[in-house]
């Protein structure tokens, strides 16, 4: 038996915790399985990184960025490797280069092309685990690139998908929540949660797991479990939507926050003006999200909404903006948040909209913007509202 494995950066903040790491790796291995573990960077050693580079220049070459990010994870797969050989079972390190995980796109911000899961099995057979170095691969010129947030969980689901097994992710939180503990201390833990919602609340704000590697799941149908690492708590399981999971209507809460609101005023009513503005954003790489749009006078006000830590390609390109359309005048916002009801009952039901604008009357909460999907309705609202919002939400939908 084959297991795909992932532990957080958390998990492996010290030495002490890669060697407990090693005794319960080993303790499987023992048992017969044959394990593919993907590990982050030890702690907070990528933000270290990110700022050793910051103190030579605000903006670092994001081909050396890559290069410099990419020692974190292999720092941490060389001392599991020497943990689990210490311990007597036979384990291998590997780059995600050395795995044959092939990238494509942006540097800080690559996706999986594809993996190369032959050279995996081989190396199984003459090792009892293989320890690879998430958030990384290698793209058609050579250069090692980096997969952006949550990296990891991508290349431990992708690695999954290529062997054809399960995969589990391990973290400090234990299972997925119906709001996050943290804003709302009595939310329930969910057993099962279909890869639509996990991909809707990760999309929306959740912290649990990264979007891409919930898609990457789904598309391959490996069922995907988090857990507290080293825990004995039951944890959640990601997997197909089921009869029992639809029966509930709103299943979570998710916020995020340090969002970035965007207003761009006066652009011109032309065929073109819009396009060429959501045009010149995505040249600049600008994830957008929430976009509205009304029309007075002849006039055009867009707003959307951006990650705060886009802010640096978000300047950029409102720079293009406005050298192309002197007109506009531009409004930012950087104390916004955006809270999202999801569920996957919500494609039948009726009713939940009505229900989540009165309440939103009875609290007296301000919103600022409202986007719906199939199973999910989001509102952009101040951060200071954020945690009284999510209370009233949770008592009415008894989340």
């Amino acid at each position: 038996m084959t297991t795909v494995l992932k532990f957080g950066g958390s998990s492996v903040a010290t030495v002490e915790q890669i060697q407990a790491i090693a005794s319960y790796l080993k303790g499987r291995a023992d048992a017969g399985e044959k394990l593919v573990v993907v590990v982050s960077a030890m702690g907070k050693m990528t933000d270290s990184l990110i700022a050793q580079a910051r103190t030579i220049t605000d903006r670092p070459e994001r081909r050396e960025l890559d290069r410099l990010l990419a020692i974190g994870e292999e720092q941490t797969i060389s001392l599991l490797s020497i943990a689990l050989n210490s311990l007597g079972t036979k384990a291998l390190s590997l780059t995600g280069a050395q795995a044959g995980i092939s990238t494509m796109g942006l540097h800080t911000k690559s996706k999986i092309k594809q993996i190369n899961g032959e050279l995996l099995r081989e190396k199984l057979v003459v090792n009892d685990v293989i320890i690879v170095a998430g958030f990384q691969g290698v793209n058609e010129h050579g250069d090692v690139t980096t997969l952006g947030r949550g990296g990891s969980d991508t290349t431990a689901v992708a690695l999954a998908a290529v062997l054809d097994k399960r995969c589990e992710i391990y973290t400090d939180v234990d299972g997925v929540y119906t709001a996050d503990p943290r804003v709302h201390k009595t939310a329930k833990a969910i057993d099962r949660i279909s890869y639509d919602e996990m991909m809707e609340m990760s999309a929306l704000g959740s912290k649990v797991m990264e979007m891409r590697s919930v898609e990457l799941g789904k598309k391959y149908g490996v069922h995907i479990f988090v857990g507290k690492t080293l825990d004995s708590q039951k944890g959640t399981w990601i997997m197909e939507a089921t009869e029992t999971m639809e029966q509930k209507v709103v299943s979570s809460v998710s916020v995020t926050k340090n969002v970035l609101s965007v207003s761009i005023k006066h652009v011109p009513q032309t065929d073109s003006a819009v396009a060429d503005i959501f045009e010149l954003l995505s040249n600049r790489h600008v994830n957008i999200d929430m976009i509205s749009q009304t029309t007075f006078d002849g006039d055009v006000f867009l707003s959307f909404t951006c990650p705060l830590d886009e802010e640096e390609f978000l300047e950029e390109a409102l720079g293009d903006i406005m050298n192309r359309f002197t007109t506009v005048k531009v409004d930012r916002h950087d104390q916004h948040a955006k809270l999202s009801v999801v569920g996957i009952g919500m494609r039948d039901a009726t009713g939940v909209a009505s229900r989540l604008f009165a309440i939103f009357r009875a609290e007296a909460i301000p919103f600022y913007q409202v986007t719906t999907s199939e199973i999910s309705i989001s509102y952009t609202i101040a951060q200071s509202d954020v945690e009284r919002t999510v209370a009233a939400i949770a008592h009415a939908f008894e989340l």
